[in-house]
């Protein structure tokens, strides 16, 4: 096999990290994993240990249909072979491997924290690479958390490039929606700077949650639906249904933030 493509990352996990961005691709991807010939998922980059990748087994395995296959990936050999006592083959094994897949054709592949260390300028390169490794139809899952999963951002992407940007939140620990810009992924953080619409957007927030403080004895749930009605009321092209927001999600088209 030739050299994984990739660098090794920091590796730092914890146990339902990415319980949000698991629970979005259960309820927005899972038609794409039940039309599936192959239900084959790739958890790239999953870390020091695998427990993400256990637990995205067990929540697609639950959520969508019982023979989904996961493989993580790690280019670290010594992560690799770490994590084979959790493997429960066919179901989810672990393998050597970067952004060329280790030649896998996956239906989906989530890539958390991955791209977070590398240069704003690398990101395009990396998701083409991935891209064009996927099965017909297939979407990658790109995205950024803090170190417990209270806050998210991450980018929908197929073939012909990134499609959404989601936000997600814990919402009985979040303060403000200026905190997500911490976690914008790696092609969006340095853009987060007036004149851009990832700014623009982000304070579109912040004003609507500052509005919204008159829902706050409600709970913040409510208060979260409110800000992003707001939002969606000023034109921007907020996606899916109050339902979805109800979680602490807020899906934009890539259009609509795409740095110029």
């Amino acid at each position: 096999m030739r050299r994984p493509l990739g660098v090794v990352t920091r590796g730092t996990t914890n146990p339902n990290r990415l319980r949000r961005v698991d629970n979005w691709i259960v309820e927005t991807c899972g038609d794409v994993l039940r039309a599936a010939a192959d239900p084959l998922v790739v958890d790239l980059g999953y870390g020091a240990t695998p427990v993400t990748a256990v637990e995205l087994r067990a929540r697609l395995a639950a959520g969508v249909r019982a023979d989904v296959r996961v493989v993580g990936l790690e280019i670290d050999p010594v992560r690799v072979a770490a994590a084979q006592p959790a493997a429960e083959p066919p179901g989810l094994t672990f393998a050597r491997g970067g952004f060329e897949l280790a030649g896998l054709r996956p239906v989906l592949v989530r890539a958390f924290n991955v791209l977070r260390q590398y240069d704003e300028s690398e990101v395009p390169a990396a998701w083409r690479t991935v891209t064009d490794r996927l099965a017909a139809g297939g979407l990658l899952v790109e995205g950024t958390c803090d170190e417990l999963g209270r806050l998210a951002a991450w980018v929908l992407l197929d073939a012909t490039g990134p499609r959404a940007l989601t936000l997600a939140a814990k919402l009985t620990t979040l303060g403000t929606p200026a905190e997500l810009a911490e976690r914008l992924p790696k092609a969006l953080i340095h853009r987060n700077v007036p004149g851009e619409p990832i700014h623009d957007l982000i304070r579109a927030l912040d004003d609507a949650w500052q509005t919204a403080a008159r829902y706050a004895p409600f709970g913040p749930r409510h208060r979260w639906v409110e800000t992003v009605r707001a939002v969606h009321a000023q034109g921007w092209p907020i996606q899916y249904h109050p339902r979805h927001w109800r979680h602490g999600h807020l899906t934009v088209p890539w259009p609509a933030i795409a740095h110029r």
